[in-house]
């Protein structure tokens, strides 16, 4: 005998009321909606970026740019980025350029001020933002309209700058002590080994001196505030040249191309004579512009000046 199979739901007929009709369309009891849920639907794939390393975006080792590997409009600006970062600006030149220092390899010193309207320029705007991304200025916070803009050209490409601005004061640094290595602490400053700094191993024993490193009286108040910290005289010096912002590309630097901007801006910032080292100061300056303002100068009481004495 063959089964037989009762249908025991049956669907209702429509509802007169016209209320009533979305809510059985809801149900899926029309022909209509099963068309809908046989469709074939297109899904998207989203995603929450909550600051995973390397999940989405790349960042390059070199320029720290992040960037979406894979992405052709993403790799190509970090190409041009990159390449601009470590190797400097393109750069034509211009027409009416005002030189102030030559090299025999061709290199050359371009002076651009307000007065020129160059520093209005795009390709001097260009090299200023990187600049204030590298150095950490604001975006638009570096140059005013008493800069001049002094750009070093090589090889078809701006690959280094240097901002100055008139200034009236700055203070001497004050220079921080050499600070002690452990291994060339005295001997009476190694506390001798004692019985609970012994570790025992079975048959292995392992000793361990404790280094007290003993704080000294005229220990100045830069190296309380790290290594970083840039401590000045209050009293106020005479001063004319204020180095705002120093910068050189990556693949240039440590070749004397900051000494050679510092040369120009000295030579070229008051018309008819060059100042002297001591009449030009550094805003406060990073480590390594610490390290050039130091080797500059030829001393570590080199010149900073603030805003207030502009």
């Amino acid at each position: 005998m063959q089964p037989k199979i009762n249908a025991f739901f049956k669907r209702q007929a429509p509802d007169p009321d016209p209320n009533s009709g979305d809510e059985a369309r809801r149900e899926g009891g029309g022909a209509a909606d099963a068309k809908v849920l046989n469709k074939k639907r297109s899904y998207g794939q989203f995603h929450l970026e909550l600051g995973q390393p390397d999940f989405l975006l790349h960042a390059c080792a070199v320029c720290g740019m992040m960037y979406a590997r894979g992405n052709d409009e993403d790799e190509k600006v970090h190409r041009a980025y990159h390449t601009t970062y470590f190797q400097g600006v393109p750069f034509k030149g211009w027409r009416d350029e005002t030189v102030v220092a030559r090299s025999e390899g061709g290199d050359r010193i371009i002076l651009a001020t307000g007065e020129n309207s160059c520093t209005r320029n795009s390709k001097v705007q260009e090299v200023i933002k990187v600049v204030e991304k590298e150095l950490g200025f604001g975006e638009g916070r570096l140059l005013h309209k008493l800069c001049k803009v002094y750009l070093f050209v090589s090889s078809g490409r701006i690959v280094g700058c240097l901002v100055a601005e008139p200034i009236k004061a700055a203070h001497k640094v004050i220079p921080s002590s050499s600070s002690e290595d452990k291994h060339d602490l005295p001997d009476h400053k190694i506390e001798p080994a004692q019985a609970n700094h012994t570790l025992e191993f079975g048959k292995i024993s392992f000793k361990r001196e404790v280094l007290r490193q003993h704080n000294h009286p005229d220990k100045n108040r830069e190296e309380s505030q790290g290594p970083g910290a840039i401590i000045c005289q209050q009293e106020a010096v005479p001063a004319v040249c204020g180095i705002r912002a120093i910068w050189v590309v990556l693949s240039r630097r440590r070749k004397g191309l900051g000494s050679q901007l510092m040369d120009a801006a000295r030579k070229s910032f008051r018309e008819g004579s060059a100042l002297g080292i001591s009449q030009c100061a550094f805003t406060p300056p990073t480590s390594a512009g610490k390290a050039l303002a130091s080797s500059y100068c030829k001393t570590s009481t080199f010149l900073v000046y603030r805003e207030g004495d502009v």
